[in-house]
């Protein structure tokens, strides 16, 4: 249980933080201001700021966010006239820290009653000082100013030119893009280390790698590098024709072909019959070649994730012409229940997991729906077809709807699945 637990919380936050890093790393290179990177969502457990950016630890395992200035989910603090606040000012009587939180003293701070403000263009603040309303005081605030916000959370306003929108259209499909491409990249580099900690890839041959001690196969006299050229009559010219083979014959006698040294011979075997999902298969205990080249470890990362995108697209267009169920689908209940499965087998099976969640993840942010990267992606390039954006209302009003169908899908699935794996 435990061993599970940090495995899944291991497996997550290097899919979450490697996907937002991703979003992060082009955003700044943009010159777009990171508010925030969080991981998780929900309330905050912990939080820190360092040079522009609020790093967030938040209690819900439901994903992760990079908060960039301008865009349709990032609201300033609703702030409204009468509200309490205190401010912070440097040695030219300019706004540095502006305090919301109830939650937050700021010793040696300036109360006011707040009237009005643009921290976007002007960058100006005004309220009536220690209860003074007599006089509205108005004060300059810095460009790289702070806001707490009402919990607590302390993060940089977002002046007009650090705001996504300021940003080349190329520069912000890099910044959506970012964050699956990231998921892709990392899938390669997980396959590419599962390569090298098996000791090379795995072949397609009807050949033998390695012989288990104490297997049917041994005790038989089967040897690495072995051709098993037929099985019971069958003939079998590749691995996977080969294990079909012996699998249809559990607690059988049958007779394998071999090749050794360019000589045929027969060997005579009784295949053990191994019990999987109330069905027995047969196994003799033998493990497939492996290329151990140092080039063809590397392309495994390549040819690997492009196997797992193949199959993924095949599964999801497989759902929308036959018909979508929710079993077809699997939250954050569905990916504990599996690394518990992979973690039962090791660190290899945890990297494979890795690497193919991480696909899974990169696929499904770049489907055409609204919230998603792929949504944004869309109406980036409805933008570049129109030759202006989509105005800041239409597509606020097309991400919250977008936002309340996954929330309401995340809902359903995450019941669904656990009723399918702990009832």
């Amino acid at each position: 249980m435990i061993k599970t637990i940090i495995t899944f919380i291991i497996v997550f936050g290097i899919l979450v933080v490697i996907h937002e890093f991703g979003h992060y790393y082009f955003a700044k290179r943009a010159g777009i201001l990171v508010r925030e990177f969080s991981i998780g969502m929900g309330p905050k457990l912990l939080s820190f700021h360092r040079g522009s950016t609020t790093y967030t630890l938040r209690i819900l395992p439901l994903g992760g966010y990079v908060r960039m200035a301008g865009i349709a989910d990032d609201e300033d603090e609703d702030l409204k006239p009468g509200m309490p606040m205190s401010l912070i000012l440097d040695e030219h009587n300019k706004v540095i820290k502006i305090n919301t939180s109830k939650k937050t003293t700021l010793y040696n701070g300036i109360p006011i009653e707040y009237l009005d403000s643009d921290l976007q263009k002007d960058l100006w603040i005004s309220g009536y000082e220690n209860g003074n309303e007599d006089e509205i005081k108005k004060y300059d605030v810095d460009h790289d100013a702070l806001i707490i916000e009402k919990d607590g959370t302390e993060i940089q306003i977002a002046p007009e030119d650090v705001q996504f929108q300021s940003a080349t259209l190329w520069n912000r499909i890099l910044t959506n893009f970012a964050g699956p491409m990231n998921n892709f990249l990392l899938a390669i580099v997980a396959f590419i280390l599962l390569a090298f900690m098996q000791g090379g890839v795995a072949t397609n041959l009807n050949q033998i790698g390695t012989v288990q001690e104490n297997s049917v196969a041994q005790k038989a006299g089967l040897k690495p590098d072995d051709k098993i050229v037929s099985v019971a009559g069958k003939k079998t010219t590749n691995w996977t024709e080969l294990t079909t083979a012996i699998s249809a014959q559990p607690n059988k006698k049958i007779a394998l072909e071999v090749v050794r040294n360019d000589k045929t011979q027969k060997i005579m075997i009784t295949p053990e019959a191994s019990k999987n999902d109330s069905t027995k298969t047969g196994k003799i205990g033998i493990t497939v070649k492996l290329n151990r080249s140092f080039v063809n470890k590397i392309t495994y990362g390549f040819t690997q994730s492009w196997a797992v995108v193949s199959s993924i697209i095949a599964v999801l267009i497989g759902m929308f012409t036959k018909g979508v169920s929710l079993n077809d689908f699997g939250g954050p209940v569905a990916i504990y229940a599996v690394t518990s499965n992979a973690a039962s087998y090791g660190l290899t099976s945890v990297i494979s997991l890795l690497a193919f969640l991480s696909i899974n993840l990169g696929i499904v942010n770049l489907l055409p729906i609204p919230a998603l990267d792929g949504g944004k992606l869309v109406l980036n390039i409805i933008e570049g077809i129109r030759g202006k954006p989509i105005s800041p209302e239409k597509e606020g009003m097309i991400t919250l709807i977008g936002f309340a169908f996954l929330m309401i899908l995340m809902i359903l699935v995450t019941w669904n699945d656990i009723q399918r794996y702990f009832f």
